[in-house]
């Protein structure tokens, strides 16, 4: 699946962002960033080894990143897993509108599926920035 220049560009993107997230992130970060990585080798695989199939490999994993994110924004402080659970819910509503084949154009929605997998890749990096800048910036208050 990463055999083309744009799927090698997107894994570029995740694997920066999600490694930004482990090296500058808090726990809310490193456990996004662990779980978006997961689940994106995951459904690699999942769409290599069993094509027929990955449409409801993919909708399970897609709704165990949505579990993950509201655990994340129950227990975390922070606003990014708020926005990042919102995209994934969208995710998960246009797998169901896949599964039940509405009169929705299918383009449409794989649209929604992919915009929304950035969207939540990005609020990840947005959290793991702003995390380091809040420390940096108590190192910095401690100092004086």
């Amino acid at each position: 699946m990463v055999n083309m220049l744009y799927a090698q560009i997107g894994a570029i993107f995740v694997v920066t962002i999600c490694l930004f997230a482990f090296l500058k992130g808090d726990n809310p970060e490193r456990a996004g960033a662990a779980a978006y990585i997961v689940g994106w080798f995951s459904s690699l695989i999942l769409q290599q080894q069993s094509p027929q199939y990955s449409l409801y490999g993919v909708f399970i994993l897609d709704v165990l990143m949505l579990a993950i994110l509201c655990v994340i924004s129950w227990r975390s402080r922070r606003s990014w897993p708020i926005w990042a659970a919102a995209l994934q819910l969208l995710a998960v509503t246009s797998h169901v509108m896949i599964l039940t084949n509405t009169k929705t154009p299918i383009a449409s929605l794989y649209t929604i599926l992919n915009l929304t997998g950035y969207g939540v890749l990005i609020c990840i990096g947005v959290g793991a920035f702003w995390a380091w800048q809040e420390r940096k910036v108590e190192a910095e208050f401690a100092s004086r």
